[in-house]
Formats: C-alpha cells, sequence, structure tokens
C-alpha cells in the first residue's frame, strides 16, 4: 500500500491541493483503486462510506484531463441524489483548485436554466444526477463525443432508485471507446450482473467485507413498544448526554420526520435543529446540510435521501429513530458518524414490527448489534390501540413475504368477510332510511 500520495505521480498542482485538504496518506481504498484507475483500466470499487473513495477516482481523473480543453464534457460523474452530486462537485473543486480544469454540476429539483447557461460556457468534468443529464442532453446541450472516463457513484443506489432506464440510454450516447469506474458501499449479486453490461474487464476493488460497517462506529440498540417511547429515550440523548456533540436522526418517512423534528423544536428553537427531507424545497435543503457542516446547528432530522454520500465531519451519534427497511441503508446511515478514523455511536430504536429487518441487517453485516436496557428514567408508554393494529399487520405481512400459505389476523378471507359484513349492514340501513322517506312522502301527500 501506498504510504504517501507522491508515489501516485500525481503532478505538483494536484499534491499542493491534497496537502492543503489535510491528506498526509491515501486511505485503503486510494492506494488499490488509484494505480489502475491511473493505467486506464475500468474499476469496481467496494468500500464502506467515508472511507475517502470520491478521492479514489477524482484525484486520477484530474491528473488524466491535467487542463481545461475545448468546451465538451471528458468526464461524467453520475450520482443518485442531489446531496451527493453536490458533496462530489465540492470535492472536484477542492483538488482541482490549483489547475484550469472546469466542473459543473447539474440535478434536478430546480429549473435548467442556469445549468445550461453554465455548461454552455464550457467545461471539462460534469456532475449529474441520471434524470438530469438525460433531460438537458436531450434539449441539445450536451455534447458526449469527446468523453473519456463514465463514473457511477453509489451504482447499487442508483439501480434501487430505478435509474437504470436513464443509464441504459447514457450507455448508448456515450463513446465505447472510454474508461467507467464503479464506486458503492453494497454490491449485490444482481447489482453486479448489471455492471457486466458495462465494465470491460473490471480490477475488483474490494476493502471491506460487503456491507461492513466502520470499525470506528460503537454500535447500540434498544427495544421500544412504540412512536412516544422513541420520544421519551430520544429526549435522554439531545437534552442529557453531554457526549453528544453533534448528532444526525435518521427516519424512514417524511412525516415520521416532521413529528420528529416539531418535538424538537418545542425543545429548542430553529438555532438548534434543521430538517431534511424530499418535501423540503431544493435551497432549504442546502441551507439545513450548511448549516448543520458549519456547526450552526447541533442536530439534523433526515430521512434517507442524506444518507448517502453527506461528508460532515465530527458527527458525534447518530440515532436511527426507525429501522431502514433497505438493508444497505443501515450502513450508509451509521457511515455518517467515525468519519476519517474519529470515533462515533450509532444507535437504533427498534418497534416490534421493526424487528424483521433489523435481523435482516444483522444477517447482512454479519454480526449482532449490542443491545441496551431502556434506562430507569426514561418512562414507558402504552401502545395506543391504531398504533398496535399498524403494528400487528405489518408484522402480519412480514409472515407472508417467509411464508405465503400464513394466514394471519389480517389475511384476506377475513377482510373480505368484514367487508361484505358491513356491505350487508350498510344497505339493511340504507333500505331502512329509504322506507322511512317513502313512508313520509306519502304521509305527506294523502294530507295534501
Amino acid at each position: 500500500m501506498s504510504k504517501n500520495f507522491e508515489e501516485f505521480k500525481f503532478n505538483r498542482q494536484i499534491l499542493n491541493a491534497i496537502e492543503e485538504a489535510g491528506y498526509t496518506e491515501p486511505t485503503p481504498i486510494q492506494s488499490k483503486a488509484i494505480p489502475p484507475i491511473m493505467n486506464g483500466q475500468d474499476v469496481l470499487g467496494i468500500a464502506q462510506t467515508g472511507t475517502g473513495k470520491t478521492a479514489a477516482y477524482v484525484l486520477p481523473i484530474i491528473m488524466k484531463l491535467k487542463y481545461a480543453q475545448g468546451n465538451d464534457i471528458r468526464a461524467l460523474i453520475l450520482a443518485p441524489t442531489r446531496e451527493l452530486a453536490m458533496q462530489i462537485d465540492e470535492n472536484v473543486q477542492q483538488y482541482a483548485k490549483y489547475t484550469d480544469l472546469r466542473s459543473v454540476v447539474v440535478y434536478g429539483g430546480i429549473g435548467p436554466k442556469t445549468q445550461i447557461e453554465q455548461i454552455s460556457k464550457g467545461l471539462d468534468i460534469l456532475i449529474a444526477t441520471p434524470g438530469r443529464f438525460m433531460d438537458i442532453y436531450l434539449a441539445g446541450h450536451i455534447v458526449t463525443k469527446k468523453l473519456q472516463v463514465l463514473v457511477l457513484d453509489e451504482a447499487d443506489k442508483m439501480m434501487d432508485m430505478g435509474f437504470m432506464p436513464q443509464i441504459n440510454k447514457v450507455l448508448e450516447i456515450v463513446p465505447k471507446k472510454r474508461q467507467n469506474l464503479l464506486f458503492s458501499a453494497t454490491m449485490s449479486e444482481k447489482v453486479e450482473r448489471l455492471s457486466e453490461n458495462f465494465l470491460l474487464w473490471p480490477t475488483k476493488v474490494e476493502i471491506t467485507p460487503q456491507a461492513t460497517p466502520a470499525q470506528t462506529v460503537e454500535q447500540e440498540l434498544y427495544f421500544v413498544p412504540n412512536f412516544k417511547t422513541k420520544i421519551n429515550l430520544l429526549k435522554t440523548y439531545v437534552e442529557d448526554d453531554p457526549e453528544v456533540s453533534k448528532l444526525i436522526i435518521f427516519c424512514r418517512s417524511r412525516a415520521v420526520a416532521e413529528n420528529v423534528y416539531r418535538f424538537l423544536l418545542r425543545k429548542f428553537n430553529e438555532n438548534h435543529v434543521k430538517v431534511l427531507h424530499a418535501n423540503k424545497g431544493q435551497n432549504t435543503r442546502i441551507n439545513s446540510i450548511n448549516a448543520f457542516k458549519n456547526d450552526e446547528v447541533r442536530i439534523l432530522v433526515a430521512t434517507d435521501v442524506a444518507a448517502r454520500g453527506i461528508d460532515v465531519s465530527s458527527v458525534s451519534h447518530v440515532i436511527n429513530f426507525e429501522v431502514p427497511v433497505i438493508y444497505e441503508d443501515y450502513v450508509h446511515r451509521i457511515g455518517r458518524t467515525g468519519r476519517a478514523s474519529a470515533l462515533g455511536k450509532a444507535v437504533t430504536f427498534c418497534n416490534p414490527a421493526e424487528e424483521y429487518y433489523l435481523r435482516k441487517i444483522e444477517n447482512l453485516i454479519r454480526q449482532q448489534i449490542p443491545v441496551k436496557d431502556i434506562p430507569a428514567h426514561v418512562f414507558v408508554e402504552e401502545t395506543p390501540y391504531q398504533e398496535r393494529q399498524d403494528i400487528a399487520r405489518e408484522i402480519d405481512n412480514q409472515k407472508k413475504k417467509e411464508d405465503p400459505d400464513f394466514k394471519g389476523a389480517f389475511h384476506d378471507k377475513k377482510t373480505q368477510a368484514q367487508k361484505a359484513k358491513f356491505k350487508a349492514q350498510r344497505a339493511k340501513a340504507t333500505g331502512k332510511n329509504l322506507g322511512k322517506a317513502n313512508t313520509g312522502k306519502s304521509i305527506k301527500k294523502k294530507r295534501r
């Protein structure tokens, strides 16, 4: 493994930028991936989040392109979310600051006019989400014939999010003679098969077993019966724990994220907490991330849109308020802490309906998460009737997934019988009411 960046034969401009960024020696993914990328090979890179994989492909691309040339893109980096695309663009600008290379980032959620204007001025590196890239390409503003390098970052997430049709279209419009790079924290067999479409004799670089959490992250698990008790337990972290200096709270849905955010707002105010989810406008999302990055707020409540690629230093704690349904997202969530060799803690709250997903996560990461008892001072609430029903229904659905013949408390036959009974009762009641109405009419007629 390379002990310093000079061994990669980077030019002085790149070395100065690396030194200024505060990096002294390459991470394992950088040591293993940079040499084959510099040699022009296709690379399939698998490394957990927070290990420096963005630099592992950005640095060789900058070295390869060297200086600004022409008006058309020579490197294209595709990312699944606008947040990750913006993060990559920041890295490109940081590492290319002593060159004259031009980079532009494009993503959805805002009008394309300004992005098209930036592209029309000429560029070397384009960072994009697949949908926005295709929109601008089809409108005639991107020329791909000079493209030398194509990168898919978080390739598994792109395929999970249904970007495969756009990626296939991209592959049809780029030169056949090009270098392809795929990077991800997780790489399922399905993704590996799909990657065979566009990787030619790739060098596979795998730094850790797939979906392994960083060694610097201490994990804890609490079995919590319901939403209100989760809120009570969350209080102890945001109010009582002096070690919680910077916290991300992950929720599965926008509704839960909004509820948790409102609870925290009552405790603190907007100077302490921000929320990040897909319903928020683009500017609000950017402002929330920047406020958290710059230590202007201590707590960020987020859905999984923020779980990938948001490189925020010194996050002391991550709390999974809900267990993720996409198992790989657990690794990405907890990878927000314990970055760059710093220590961090990841805490998960799990209700009975989430235990199914928790077991799948433990199988994926090949370890059991240590279980902690709910502290004695945390009030354990009674589970309300509706929440009890929702949990029971979800557990039934999970059992059906594992055993299609399973008939639970909410199986279809019972539901259909209940519907038929309800319809009969309604028809009977409606019939009675009609009878009364008709009787009323006939009486009125007689009176006339």
